[in-house]
């Protein structure tokens, strides 16, 4: 059954009939059981994901694992129908990519496997660290990823032994609500308990500050942009702030510049330039700069002139604040090359993927963070100016940067002066989350706080005991 919106606002609003309005009863172990996660405050949403984590500490591992398991599968066995539902909602992105998303997070988040147990032992006895919930956590999730950033925060926040409330952007709370009951429902169904992932069935500013500062919300993760990120530094509480990037490319002269315009396609292209560690802008050395842009024509993107970059820059980026600072319009961010290409006066195949053209470096496509399918290239002296101009752009967000080069030297310098929490090198962004390389996924990319891509660990504390002049038995 393919679930419109009007479906979902109605279980919304039949769930929260029934409990929305029931006041907070912390003392009543079976106050919330069957509302699925799906609350109409925070104040319940918090009392009822305690009353889960509660549960959840007094029962084996093997459960949580089992826990996981269920989220795991209904996020792959339910990806398209739960991907099409939120490109529906959002509006922004690419269909196939929205369906990838949850799959590759059902199939690749960390789970319990991560949390491992350290052991000392010596003259004075035996000490053992060992990875400890923090119990209820708060998370803020983004509309460029609603669903599929709260599914990978569950697998990993709940193989750590958490419960968590999530508020979601509102521009992607309805896929969020219908998520986040699938799993509760499946949950409680098979290892009895409800609510372990709770959801605000219409968040706010404010629902958020009162997640921050409940008392019983022990632990904050934001992913999202610097102005809620900045809120969760300053509510007093521990805070996972997965911030905002700038992602630079660099492709110095050694480069095989095929596999370069293929990659840079595939990730700046990958649902429409939305993800955070994407490819924004290329500095490409001047002895290869046209015969780099001879490959983006090559492996299928549609190179725009100076003319209908200015006209595509007129309507995509504008000013905002009282500082009138430049900053991508919210109606050309996540939508496909066809729709930039027709602002730019251009007519390209649907199947268009990117179009790119050269820019100086002080265009705004190049230092605004834009989420567009259109990436600038900028000429660069030698690769010494292409680095430095990258680490410029960058913003000194630390995310993530990317280089095209067979010069071992040249990857080594570009990745001390960038300093970034995701370094890619001689392919996609992507591939820095174990999508087509090594290492596991998360869409929560730590690099503010510095914890990076978050695992089970990150939701965890850290619990030493310590036996005194025994039990070393060697």
């Amino acid at each position: 059954m393919q679930l419109d919106e009007n479906t979902i606002r109605s279980v919304v609003a039949q769930v929260l009939a029934e409990v929305g309005p029931m006041p907070s009863m912390p003392d009543s172990a079976n106050a919330f059981e069957g509302s699925h996660g799906i609350f109409g405050n925070a104040s319940d949403a918090v009392t009822a994901a305690r009353r889960a984590f509660e549960q959840l500490r007094e029962r084996p591992m093997e459960d949580r694992k089992r826990v996981i398991d269920i989220i795991r599968k209904i996020s792959i066995e339910n990806c398209e129908e739960l991907g099409l539902m939120e490109m529906r909602e959002t509006g922004i992105g690419r269909p196939e990519h929205k369906i990838e998303k949850l799959r590759a997070l059902g199939e690749l988040s960390p789970g319990t496997e991560f949390l491992q147990t350290k052991a000392f032992s010596g003259d004075h006895g035996l000490a053992i660290i060992e990875r400890a919930p923090f119990g209820v956590i708060a998370a803020i999730t983004p509309v460029t990823h609603s669903l599929p950033t709260i599914t990978g925060n569950a697998v990993s926040m709940i193989a750590g032994g958490n419960a968590v409330v999530v508020n979601p952007h509102p521009s992607g709370r309805l896929v969020a609500v219908e998520g986040v009951r699938r799993f509760n429902e499946e949950i409680a169904r098979e290892v009895g308990i409800d609510n372990l992932i709770c959801v605000i069935a219409e968040p706010t500013l404010e629902s958020a500050a009162e997640l921050f500062g409940h008392r019983d919300v022990a632990l904050i993760c934001v992913t999202g942009g610097p102005a809620v990120g900045r809120a969760a530094l300053n509510s007093g509480k521990r805070a996972i702030v997965a911030g905002p990037g700038n992602p630079p490319v660099v492709v110095d002269e050694t480069a095989d510049l095929d596999n370069a315009a293929r990659c840079i396609i595939q990730g700046g292209a990958y649902d429409n330039n939305l993800l955070c560690i994407a490819e924004k802008e290329v500095f490409v050395v001047d002895s290869v700069f046209d015969d780099m842009m001879a490959a983006m024509r090559r492996a299928g993107a549609v190179q725009l002139d100076q003319a209908q970059i200015a006209k595509l820059t007129s309507v995509a980026i504008t000013q905002v604040g009282d500082d009138n600072h430049d900053a991508a319009a919210k109606d050309y961010i996540g939508k496909d090359a066809a729709v930039l290409a027709a602002a730019a006066g251009v007519k390209v195949p649907e199947s268009c993927e990117l179009v790119f053209g050269e820019t100086d470096e002080h265009h705004p496509f190049v230092s605004v963070e834009q989420m567009m399918p259109f990436i600038p290239f900028v000429r660069a002296r030698d690769v010494d100016h292409a680095i430095a101009m990258a680490k410029h752009y960058e913003h000194g967000f630390r995310h993530t940067a990317i280089i095209h080069s067979r010069n071992v030297h040249n990857m080594t310098k570009m990745g001390k002066e960038l300093d970034t929490t995701l370094y890619v090198k001689n392919g996609p962004c992507m591939a820095s989350l174990g999508l087509g390389g090594e290492g596991y996924l998360s869409f929560s990319i730590a690099g503010p706080t510095g914890e990076g891509v978050t695992t089970p660990d990150t939701f965890t504390r850290e619990r030493r005991c310590s036996m005194i002049d025994e039990l070393r038995v060697v």
